[in-house]
């Protein structure tokens, strides 16, 4: 994949499809893989995407030392700037998400259209993820079998029913396998997140705002995509029922819609 030149690093990146770009930020130990083929070609049909991995992940640059959410909005910001492009529609999910949110409050002219997918404010009345399954991810990481954390991962991040296919966890468990993310960056990025907090000033975003998180999110629970979605003014949200935090490996079709729908709305 080629590299982009943001300041000191690089970010390894990929465009495709035809139409406005959408740019889309990846959460907490994922890669740009892990937005799903099926996302992926619905949006590829009306947008360029492009996605990319955070600094130590992938090819991108190594991580060295901590990071800040607000670090990760300014890699985002320059790789705009790196590919020329003025501004661009952003999808954030997860860490994504919060990324974006930084990105929206401090650059909002490179911002056409925000979504904010089963993500996380911080401050009174957000919630992270419980100490239960905290616990289960780190017993499969420290179990060393890569399979197992895998699966707990897996288990985790998609309703019970959508656990259960096989042919799905299968591509899940392809792509975990072929691009691991260290476990130093994840405790870093980890980091990140529990500092983490943009609640008291997400009144003051006014972009178009899509906000879309499931009922059986085990990560960031669903209250959270209502308090961001009562935050930012006329925001819309959009709440799936019976579905974890992967919404868009759950309802890629429906995922895609809402996105493409809302960026030609605010086009």
């Amino acid at each position: 994949m080629p590299l982009a030149r943001v300041g000191e690093i690089e970010l390894s990146y990929e465009r495709a499809g035809l139409g406005p770009p959408l740019l889309m930020i990846m959460g907490m130990s994922g890669t740009f893989d892990h937005w799903s083929a099926a996302f992926l070609a619905e949006l590829r049909a009306d947008f360029e995407t492009i996605v990319y991995d955070h600094r130590g992940v992938g090819d991108s640059s190594r991580l060295v030392g901590a990071i800040t959410i607000a670090q990760l909005a300014e890699d985002a910001a320059g790789l705009l700037t790196a590919l020329e492009l003025d501004s661009a529609h952003v999808l954030g999910i997860s860490m994504g998400g919060m990324v974006a949110q930084e990105l929206a409050l401090n650059h909002p002219e490179r911002i056409r259209a925000l979504a904010l997918g089963c993500t996380y404010c911080g401050g009174e009345g957000s919630s992270l993820t419980s100490e239960e399954v905290m616990r289960r991810l780190a017993e499969g990481m420290a179990s060393g079998e890569r399979e197992r954390a895998i699966r707990t991962g897996w288990e985790v991040n998609v309703s019970p029913e959508f656990a259960a296919d096989e042919q799905a966890y299968a591509r899940f468990l392809e792509i975990g396998l072929r691009r691991a993310v260290p476990v130093e960056v994840i405790m870093q990025q980890m980091r990140a997140i529990t500092e983490h907090d943009t609640s008291a000033r997400l009144p003051e975003i006014a972009l178009p705002t899509l906000v879309i998180h499931g009922t059986l999110d085990q990560m960031l629970p669903v209250q959270n995509g209502r308090m961001i979605a009562g935050l930012i003014p006329d925001s819309h949200l959009e709440i799936f029922e019976g579905v974890g935090h992967l919404f868009f490996w759950e309802r890629p079709e429906r995922s895609a819609e809402l996105v493409r729908a809302h960026a030609a709305v605010h086009a």
